[in-house]
């Protein structure tokens, strides 16, 4: 149950991503999660090593998309090579 949770906000993460930079992405749903899921760790990883916020407050859920955004800007880059 704890996998399908992740895979929902994972989805939830990496749709809010799509909407914040509009344009076309190669995939579909299945990059969405992972983009959603690799955000939320890049998230965790910085946010907590910095001491922005500690697990399970409200702006680790911020933190996830903004992960996401800047995986997704290396995504596009990547992608367009």
């Amino acid at each position: 149950m704890h996998i399908l949770w992740i895979m929902v906000i994972g989805f939830a993460v990496g749709f809010i991503a799509r909407l914040l930079m509009p344009g076309r992405d190669p995939g579909g749903v299945i990059i969405t999660i992972i983009l959603g899921i690799a955000g939320s760790f890049v998230a965790a990883y910085v946010g907590q090593h910095l001491g922005w916020y500690r697990v399970g407050q409200p702006a680790g859920f911020i933190g996830a998309v903004l992960g996401a955004v800047a995986i997704l800007i290396v995504y596009r880059l990547i992608g367009k090579r």
